[in-house]
């Protein structure tokens, strides 16, 4: 590593993890509102200083080396204790100010989560909010990596290093398109779902964790069913099962519009409980910032804890 004349600063790794995130440098260099020289002088400076290349341009895409991965992780966690700093500064003085960065799978991600920010941000009009959208896994990696604050997932995490709390009770459904045999059906039997060509969701998701957690308890497995597809979101699983492709078991969160319409059908299978529960996650050694608990404080209010 160079000493000297090169430095590295803040900013410099702010600009770094964009390019990263993005695999763009004309995309960083307009999301913090430089010219793509500029950015292109900074991931210099930075390869300078550490003596050794972290960005490598192919097919067009910005993809960072083995030590760029290694720096963003540090670069992402540096950054959130900067972003800390700012907010407990902003209590401190009366305020809050800052950017507040959490995690969500895709169920509370993508259907829960929205509506709680809207109320937070009414009531801290000056923070910045980000919310990223993974899954299960996903969210729980940021949380240890320091690069998420708190998270709201879909599943239960065996991992010391993480605390979880019952935040909401969802109710996962055997979901069929219009048009179906069973729709109007209250209930089918385990041994009938069985036949049925099935979609999942990919490895990782609360919702497959949740669905092998329940088979396993009564004796049974996902390798009995008759998996058609595996996919990457619910969005996609939902399109599925209306087209036709086959039958899934999905929050009744994620396609409530569709029930409601009558696009949907959901019915319960006997004798397998379906019903879990979304839980707020954080790391267990990490204390929260201001933001991270005036956050939940608003989530918890909006959801009647």
């Amino acid at each position: 590593m160079k000493q000297g004349f090169n430095r590295m600063d803040l900013w410099q790794l702010h600009v770094f993890c964009k390019v990263v995130e993005t695999k763009s440098f004309s995309t960083a260099a307009r999301i913090v509102h430089l010219s793509q020289p500029t950015v292109s002088s900074h991931i210099q400076d930075l390869e300078a200083h550490f003596g050794c290349r972290l960005i490598d341009r192919l097919s067009r895409q910005a993809v960072p080396t083995a030590a760029g991965r290694l720096l963003h992780g540090y670069a992402r966690r540096m950054l959130a204790l900067r972003e800390e700093a700012e907010s407990a500064m902003s209590k401190h003085q009366g305020r809050m100010q800052g950017e507040l960065v959490i995690g969500g799978s895709t169920i509370p991600g993508g259907y829960l989560l929205p509506a709680v920010l809207g109320v937070f941000k009414e009531r801290y009009p000056e923070v910045s909010v980000r919310l990223h959208i993974e899954d299960t896994g996903g969210i729980v990696a940021g949380i240890l990596a320091g690069t998420l604050e708190v998270g709201v997932v879909g599943a239960e995490v065996k991992n010391r290093s993480i605390v979880q709390e019952k935040v909401l009770n969802d109710h996962m459904k055997l979901i069929v398109p219009a048009g179906h045999p069973w729709a109007g059906k209250k209930k089918v039997p385990l041994a009938a779902l069985l036949a049925e060509p099935f979609i999942v969701r990919e490895r990782g998701s609360g919702t497959l964790t949740s669905l092998q957690e329940r088979l396993a308890r009564i004796g049974h497995g996902l390798e009995e069913f008759h998996v058609v597809a595996e996919m990457g979101s619910t969005e996609a699983i939902r399109h599925a099962v209306k087209s036709g492709m086959g039958v899934s078991i999905m929050s009744t969160l994620a396609v409530g519009n569709e029930l409601a319409s009558g696009g949907l059908w959901a019915l319960a299978v006997e004798g397998l409980d379906l019903n879990r529960s979304f839980y707020l996650t954080r790391h267990r050694q990490r204390s929260l910032s201001p933001l991270g608990e005036a956050f939940i404080d608003v989530l918890k209010k909006a959801l009647n804890r």
